[in-house]
Order: structure tokens, then C-alpha cells, then sequence
């Protein structure tokens, strides 16, 4: 596929490696030459100086040929631009764009995107997606990621193996005997770095990082049989309204019934509109590296803290004190630096959050062709977790997964079947409607695209 980025940052960066990998044809445009020397430095890809917005730089990236156009500039409204220059002069079919103005977001203007206004296809709020994966954390507690597929009736769970679980040094198939009645099928483990795809005599280790596939009914059961009993949190402490902060409140009031959400925000103005815009949530205006303010919001009764301030050091900072002055709270802490995850450990951060990865795997199933409907990143986009549906004219109708020559590479963890969860079984038949989640390594997406194509985007 050809593909075009606007936007050389951290995130146009790492989708044109991602999907450079995966083989599409990509240009990448940014008006910063420090930036666009920076992917030729690094990627296999063609970069260009110039403003994405100028037709003649849109024509020198061969937007006439391109399928697809991403525009993650730092601006809302030259991202707008770029997709209405490249519908208008190119015929662009797909056309995605970030955009993080609240404003321009609200429900009540949807309107505006469309092919007679703002010919938008897929719009990525970073902010948005970011709140709606700290809320899927808490409602795992135990979980260090919990990602919703088909409908919601199947999830990804990322779970951290300790030395409290019970399943170390046990083969996954004595696991079945022993909890027969779980829906759930361990995909596999990150170990020392690595990914390492689980067979039925492998045993998990302390310290993996284990994905698995479960119905999303037994998420409680799931993780107590990894030795993770935590309850969900009702009292939270978000440190930093921004639109991050003051999204996840939002959606912790209308989700959780029992929730007592408290606010610390730094700048008064702010403070006042998200109080006024709340309706559950008490916000006060201070600083969250403050111990006075902290003592304000009597942070001993708090269960978790979330550090989503502007700031990364600063949200590391807000973790540090909170686990010196106030023992056995839940941390977690937004940063927008990758390197950062060296201190998780030693700091002693129950979760940190990457801003990056989330947004490029929102783009990144929007990139898949045919009946792909959803996708998760794993060790920045090295493994894919995918959610695709069994058509007519796939290949695998009818056939037993033990007979499906299926990749090694490729493992599939669970199947919604009308309202059925099936965890497959080598004697396992696809069957025309039925969604499929799996794993897939990157070089085999083309594989993947090949059994559920039905259009060439």
C-alpha cells in the first residue's frame, strides 16, 4: 500500500517504521529538515522537506498514487487541511487525522466530517484514547493492560507473572485440567526482552509478561488464577486536569457508580472549568508535588494515584512521593519518553503510561486491509493481537485450525461465534461469521491481510 505521513515526530516517526517494516511503500513529509533527516538517517522510507498542506509537496509524494494519507502534525487544523487538500486535488481513498482540540471533537459537530465538508475518514484524539486505556487498567486491577475485542465479549490481558502466582512452573496444558472452566488461552509471554510464543509443555517464569486471550466475563477469575485478588479502585487521585485528567473523571463518573475521584490541577482557570464541567469529582487547584495539597486531598484514603500532568518528570516525581509518604497505593504515571520505563522498577511505578504507543495503535488498525476491525501493539508493533472476521471467500472456511497452515508465527486466541466465546482447539472448524483475535509477528500481516481481504483498503 502507498502510504503518505505528515508529521515527522515521535509518532509519524514510529508509524513509518511500523509500517515500513510491513512492507507498505511510505513517504513521509514534515517541514523540519532536522526531523526528515532523522528518517533518512533511520528508515527505508522517502522523506521529503516541505508543508504537507502545498499541493505541489502533496504531487512530489505522489499523492495521485497514494492509497492513504495520515496527517499527526502538532496542529489540529493543518492536519483538517492536509486531508481536504489530499480528497479534493487527489482523490486520496483514506484519508486519517489527529486532531486534540476538545472543540473540534464534540459530538454535537460530527457533522463537519464528511465528504462535502471535512473529508475526514478516521479521526485519532490521543487524549481520548489515552483516558479510555487508563480506565480499561482500572477495571483490570492486577492487569498491566486489558484491551476490549469483539464487542467487548473478548479481552486482552497483560498480565506481570510474580513470584505470588501460582501458575509458575506449570505446563499450560495441565493449566486446562486445572481450570476447566475458564475461557482463556495464554498466547504468550514477553521473557528477558523477547516474545516467546507459549506451546502446551512450556511453563511460565517469573518476572514474564504473559498475554492472554479471555471472555470478558471471567476477568475476575482470570486474575485470580495469576494470583491477582486487588479490587477495583473507588477512590482515585488524578494529579493534572488536562484533557487527559479531565477526560478519564468523565468517564470514571459515568462507568464507575461508586467511584470519589479528586483533582489537583495547577492552573486556577482550569481547575474552575473542569469543576464546573464535573459533576462528581472534586477538583483542587494546587500543586501536585506539593506535600500540603497532597495532605489537602487526604491521600491516605486514596487506592490509586495517576500522575497525568504535562510534565514527565514531574509525574514520575508525584509516583516517588507517594509511595514515600503513603505505602501500598496503586502508581501510575503518563511519559512521553520510552527511556523512561528503565526506572519503572526502581522507582517502584505500578504502571507507566505511553502516550505513543496508544495512538499509534489506534492508526495502526485503521492500515489493515479487508475485515481487520481492531489491532494491539506489542513490543512497538513487533506483534500484532488482531480482531478479523471469517468471510465467504476466506480460505479458512471450513477448515480445522490443525489443518489451517496457519505461520508458527500466527496464533489464534479466541473466537466470538454468534454470542458463543470459543477458546480453539487443534480440532477447531472456521466457520463463515466468526471473529477471530489472534497474534501475528509483523512480517506475517500479509498472510493475515490475504485470509480476510475483501477490499484492497
Amino acid at each position: 500500500m502507498n502510504i503518505i505521513i505528515c508529521g515527522a515526530g515521535t509518532v509519524g516517526f514510529t508509524i513509518a517504521k511500523l509500517l515500513s517494516e510491513q512492507n507498505h511503500s511510505i513517504t513521509v513529509i514534515d517541514q523540519s529538515s532536522e526531523d526528515i533527516k532523522k528518517i533518512n538517517d533511520s528508515l527505508d522510507v522517502k522523506a521529503i522537506v516541505g508543508k504537507a498542506t502545498y499541493p505541489l509537496i502533496l504531487e512530489k509524494a505522489d499523492a495521485s498514487n497514494a492509497d492513504m494519507i495520515i496527517a499527526v502534525t502538532k496542529n489540529d487544523e493543518i492536519n483538517m487541511l492536509i486531508c481536504q487538500i489530499a480528497y479534493t486535488v487527489f482523490n486520496i481513498t483514506k484519508k486519517i487525522a489527529r486532531i486534540r482540540s476538545q472543540d473540534y471533537l464534540n459530538p454535537k459537530f460530527s457533522k463537519v466530517y464528511n465528504k462535502e465538508n471535512l473529508p475526514i475518514d478516521v479521526i485519532i484524539s490521543p487524549e481520548l484514547e489515552i483516558a479510555k486505556s487508563i480506565q480499561r487498567k482500572l477495571e483490570a486491577p492486577g492487569a498491566i493492560d486489558n484491551v476490549p475485542f469483539a464487542q467487548n465479549k473478548i479481552r486482552l490481558l497483560e498480565i506481570l507473572v510474580d513470584k505470588k502466582c501460582p501458575l509458575i512452573g506449570i505446563k499450560l496444558n495441565d493449566l486446562t485440567k486445572k481450570f476447566p472452566k475458564l475461557n482463556a488461552n495464554i498466547l504468550g509471554v514477553i521473557r528477558d526482552g523477547k516474545f516467546l510464543f507459549m506451546k502446551k509443555t512450556d511453563v511460565m517464569k517469573k518476572n514474564d509478561k504473559a498475554y492472554v486471550t479471555i471472555n470478558s466475563l471471567q476477568m475476575k477469575e482470570t486474575l485470580s488464577a495469576f494470583g491477582h485478588n486487588e479490587k477495583i479502585s473507588n477512590k482515585i487521585l488524578i494529579i493534572g486536569g488536562g484533557n487527559v485528567g479531565f477526560n478519564l473523571a468523565k468517564n470514571i463518573e459515568q462507568t464507575f457508580e461508586d467511584a470519589r475521584i479528586k483533582i489537583i490541577e495547577k492552573n486556577k482557570d482550569r481547575a474552575e472549568f473542569i469543576a464546573n464541567e464535573l459533576n462528581n469529582t472534586l477538583v483542587v487547584n494546587g500543586d501536585g508535588l506539593d506535600e500540603s495539597i497532597l495532605s489537602e486531598v487526604n491521600l491516605e484514603e486514596v487506592e490509586t494515584v495517576i500522575a497525568l500532568t504535562n510534565d514527565d518528570e514531574d509525574n514520575l516525581m508525584v509516583s516517588v512521593l507517594v509511595e514515600k509518604f503513603s505505602k501500598n497505593k496503586r502508581t501510575m504515571a503518563l511519559t512521553n519518553k520510552p527511556n523512561y520505563s528503565l526506572l519503572q522498577t526502581s522507582l517502584n511505578i505500578d504502571d507507566l503510561i505511553d502516550p505513543r504507543m496508544t495512538t499509534v495503535s489506534s492508526i495502526l488498525k485503521h492500515v489493515h486491509k479487508g475485515t481487520i476491525e481492531n489491532a494491539y501493539s506489542i513490543l512497538d508493533g513487533e506483534y500484532e493481537v488482531i480482531e478479523a472476521e471469517i468471510i465467504e471467500t476466506s480460505e479458512l472456511i471450513n477448515k480445522e485450525l490443525k489443518n489451517s497452515d496457519l505461520p508458527d508465527e500466527i496464533r489464534i486466541g479466541a473466537v466470538l461465534r454468534k454470542e458463543e466465546i470459543i477458546i480453539p482447539r487443534s480440532n477447531y472448524v472456521f466457520k463463515k461469521d466468526d471473529v477471530i483475535v489472534f497474534l501475528a509477528k509483523r512480517d506475517k500481516l500479509p498472510v493475515v491481510e490475504n485470509m480476510f481481504r475483501i477490499s484492497s483498503i
